[in-house]
C-alpha cells in the first residue's frame, strides 16, 4: 500500500511537472508570436513614415524655394 502512494505521489509530481513545462512553452511561444506580429506592424508602418517625413521636408523645401523666388523677383 507505502509503495502505491509512493507511485501515485511519483505520478502526481511528474503530471505536475510537465504541465508547468507544457505553460513554460506556451509562453514563450506566446511572447514570440507577438514579437513577429508586432514587427511586422511596425516595418510597413515605418516606411511609411519615412516617406511621409521625406515628402513634408520637399514641400517645405519647395514652399522656401518659392518664397524666395518671390521675393528676389520683387527687387
Amino acid at each position: 500500500m507505502a509503495n502505491e502512494t509512493a507511485n501515485e505521489f511519483t505520478s502526481a509530481i511528474n503530471n505536475l511537472m510537465e504541465t508547468a513545462g507544457k505553460l513554460g512553452q506556451m509562453q514563450v511561444e506566446l511572447v514570440s508570436s507577438v514579437a513577429k506580429a508586432f514587427t511586422e506592424v511596425l516595418e510597413p508602418l515605418s516606411k511609411t513614415s519615412t516617406e511621409l517625413v521625406g515628402n513634408v521636408v520637399n514641400n517645405a523645401t519647395q514652399l522656401l524655394q518659392d518664397v524666395s523666388a518671390a521675393v528676389t523677383s520683387k527687387k
